[in-house]
């Protein structure tokens, strides 16, 4: 009963009920039917033209709240809703899955009314088709391509020219500018002038200029500058006149070189202030250059008040010097040293505590980069106002010692206060250019009670001082001096082996210049110096190894060259001694020595071509050496030119106007070309200046007797009478020294012999006894001459004064400076 009453309050819906929710969804929008698509107009044109490439267009799922009408491109605009106002959602509906939305890409079709399976991703159609890729045959590519190979041809070049390979660098610059121009015609094909990459054509005549200025092609240089400069289109060209200019100061041609700077000057703005303090700089230097010290001082003058710098005010020193203006040289003087230094380099390293992380953070940045660029700019501003002070100190007052002095006083009110000892150390050494040694050892004296840094400064020039005047005592004590005032000075311990060396304790002495050593491994004078102990010693392989060392750290050194040749003809290594002389007189081509010394060692090797060669180089620089005349005049005896012998032993004969031996060696060479009449003339011009010579004597005989002269019988009684006076001298000397002549004899015997016996012993060696002109048989001649002249004479081998090693050390020797760094 009761099922039937509630049976009876429910009332069926009516089929046309309008708020039926499930309405509606069977209802379907015609353009979602992909079936007649090829018979629709606009879906045909949109697919045929540019529009079908344009992205679809979704529409958003609508609220439910209120409908929204979906506008397609080819149908009406009509809103799908259920009765109710609701979107339609999936339900099945007779046995068929409805669509999610009401597009096709969510993969519902007609089909799926057929029985097809719900498919909204698309899955069942395989993967997609790949992504079109773009040609690169299109003009827009190969002009990025072009242009990617431009921008890498200007990198290599400049990465050449970094590498020093300036050839490679300009001719890749020369390719890129070729290629950039290819480029440039490509792309007017296409695009209009506004699009050019002016940057591009810009660094690519910028570094074309530049490669042409590094391989000193100026003329090429300057044209690529003017295609820049006169372009409207580079806004910044007008800038690079500064570098034009600087390419005609580089030809000496100074008044284009400052037109340039000028008009650069007048095209940067004011906002450069660097730029145009460099630029006046160089305008400056340009009228130096020309002489016009009045204009370099304005544009000295106006960089000092704008923004002082050190190479300024020093050249505007220079100017004031060219034109004699003494009190504005004090003026500039004092500009100079005003300038900020911006340099705090004592107080930046210097550690107020003890903390470990400050002190170690302190030695870390002690030689960083930024510390010795601080190092080089104070050794910079030092090195000018030492120079600025030298050379306005005569001129400014009306002696040189009151002018420094005056410079002194300037230096200690500024703040290069350290300065001014190395000024008065400065001083002493222009009173040695000057040779006013007085002053300067008066100079130095006054630093023996200063810190120890000056005084081992000035005790090193003192005992330098000393050592050159031989007064071994002085110098020790100075030396010992400035070792104890500072023990780690090299120049200090250099110069205390040089006292210790000259005292003859030569092993003491390389102890000092190996102590020098150990702090500066690079002092060349204690290098030097330790080479020439070890050679002392005999110590020849320490020795080459000094001087081998040496040559590497100053390759041209001349001494260096012949200490090498002097140890290897010590070792019987001609062939290396040949080698190194030959270096060396690549070096100094006009040392008459180091050419006798290259002659004999060939006339050792038996190389009689060469040897004359350099034999006949040294006499030409210098036509007063006995030993080179006597080698070339038993050279061309030797020779058959006996005529040619003639000149080189009357160049003897004048040299040595007392030695009669020079004479007759003229004489003979007379007699031995069959002049015998000169022979005559020449032996009785002997006979006056040397009345009592008996060889002169014996020879007149023989040639008046050959020639049948009367006078024969004349020379012969003075033959006679000089023969007995010579054996009565010879009887007295020998009656008195028998004992003392014997020791010596045996003693000389080790030695050698004089100069004068060495000579002698060469002219000794040339027979003379078999002459093809006398009539008598040949007498025995005295020791003292002998007659070179024979039928296959053979000529002595000569050898160049070796030199002793306290020579060596005397002359040779790499002194100290007397300024020691």
């Amino acid at each position: 009963m009761f099922h039937r009453k509630m049976m009876q309050n429910v009332h069926p819906a009516p089929e046309n009920n309008e708020d039926d929710l499930y309405s509606g969804y069977n209802d379907y929008n015609p353009m979602f039917d992909t079936e007649d698509l090829e018979n629709d107009v606009a879906f045909q044109q949109a697919a045929r033209t540019s529009h079908g490439r344009r992205p679809p267009v979704t529409a958003k799922i609508p609220g439910t709240s209120s409908p929204r009408p979906l506008a397609t491109g080819f149908g009406s605009k009509t809103t799908l809703t259920s009765s109710m106002g609701r979107p339609m959602t999936g339900a099945l509906q007779d046995g068929v899955s409805r669509p999610m939305t009401a597009v096709q890409a969510a993969g519902y079709t007609k089909a799926a009314v057929r029985g097809s399976s719900f498919d909204p991703l698309g899955q069942a159609k395989g993967p997609a088709s790949p992504l079109e890729k773009k040609t690169s045959d299109s003009l827009e590519e190969k002009m990025r391509q072009l242009e990617k190979k431009v921008n890498d041809l200007v990198e290599e070049s400049c990465i050449a020219n970094s590498c020093g390979d300036l050839k490679l660098a300009l001719d890749r610059a020369k390719e890129a500018g070729r290629q950039e121009r290819e480029l440039l015609r490509q792309r007017e094909q296409i695009t209009p002038p506004e699009s050019i990459n002016l940057d591009l054509t810009y660094t690519v005549l910028l570094n074309l200029a530049s490669q042409y200025v590094a391989n000193e092609m100026y003329a090429e240089a300057l044209t690529t500058y003017q295609v820049i400069v006169k372009n409207k289109m580079f806004s910044n060209g007008g800038v690079l006149k500064v570098n034009m200019g600087n390419i005609y100061l580089k030809q000496r041609n100074y008044s284009k070189a400052i037109k340039f700077y000028r008009m650069a000057l007048d095209q940067i703005t004011s906002s450069h202030k660097q730029m145009r303090i460099k630029i006046m700089e160089n305008i400056g230097v340009a009228f130096i250059k020309t002489g016009q010290y009045v204009d370099a001082i304005s544009s000295f003058e106006e960089i000092m008040s704008i923004s002082p710098n050190l190479k300024a005010g020093f050249n505007l020193i220079l100017c004031y010097f060219a034109i004699g203006n003494g009190e504005q040289m004090k003026k500039a003087f004092k500009n100079l040293i005003e300038v900020p230094l911006e340099v705090n380099y004592e107080e930046k390293y210097i550690s107020l505590n003890e903390d470990l992380h400050t002190n170690l953070l302190i030695e870390a940045i002690k030689n960083d980069s930024l510390s010795q660029i601080e190092r080089e700019r104070k050794s910079l501003a030092e090195e000018y106002i030492m120079t600025a002070a030298k050379l306005i100190a005569p001129a400014i007052e009306t002696s040189f010692a009151v002018g420094y002095d005056w410079c002194v006083d300037a230096v200690k009110a500024s703040h290069y206060v350290e300065l001014a000892n190395d000024l008065e150390i400065n001083k002493a050494t222009t009173y040695l250019r000057q040779q006013n040694f007085n002053q300067a050892l008066e100079t130095l004296k006054m630093f023996e009670k200063k810190d120890s840094r000056v005084k081992s400064a000035a005790a090193t020039n003192l005992s330098f001082l000393y050592y050159l005047g031989n007064e071994l005592e002085q110098a020790t004590n100075y030396a010992d001096l400035a070792v104890s005032s500072d023990r780690y000075n090299p120049a200090a311990l250099t110069n205390k082996g040089n006292t210790v060396f000259a005292n003859g304790d030569c092993e003491k002495a390389a102890e000092f210049y190996k102590e020098a050593l150990r702090n500066d491994s690079f002092c060349t004078e204690a290098i030097y110096n330790l080479g020439l102990a070890y050679k002392k010693l005999n110590r020849i392989d320490e020795a080459l190894d000094c001087f081998l060392k040496l040559h590497a750290l100053l390759p041209n050194s001349a001494q260096v060259l012949y200490q090498l040749a002097s140890i290897y003809q010590i070792m019987e290594d001609p062939n290396q001694a040949i080698e190194w002389l030959l270096q060396l007189i690549s070096v100094v081509p006009t040392d008459p020595h180091v050419l006798s010394r290259l002659g004999n060692l060939y006339d050792t090797e038996g190389d009689k071509s060469q040897a004359f060669h350099y034999y006949c180089e040294s006499y030409r620089y210098f036509p007063s050496n006995i030993e080179v005349i006597e080698w070339l005049g038993a050279y061309y005896i030797d020779t058959q030119f006996c005529e040619k012998a003639i000149e080189y032993f009357e160049r003897a004969a004048l040299i040595l106007p007392t030695q009669v031996k020079w004479q007759l060696m003229v004489a003979s060479c007379y007699r031995r070309s069959g002049n015998y009449q000169k022979a005559l003339e020449k032996y009785k011009v002997i006979h006056r200046k040397f009345p009592e010579n008996v060889e002169c004597l014996r020879f007149l005989v023989r040639l008046c007797t050959d020639m049948g002269l009367k006078e024969v019988q004349e020379y012969i009684a003075k033959l006679k009478k000089a023969e007995k006076l010579k054996e009565i001298r010879e009887q007295r000397v020998k009656s008195g020294r028998d004992g003392s002549a014997r020791s010596r004899k045996e003693g000389s015997s080790d030695t050698g012999g004089t100069k004068g016996e060495r000579l002698s012993a060469k002219l000794k060696s040339l027979p003379g006894t078999s002459e093809p002109y006398e009539s008598s048989g040949s007498k025995e001649i005295d020791a003292s001459y002998v007659d070179p002249l024979g039928p296959q004479p053979e000529r002595p081998k000569t050898a160049a004064r070796k030199r002793t090693e306290e020579d060596d050390f005397a002359d040779e020797e790499l002194g100290e400076d007397l300024l020691p760094e």
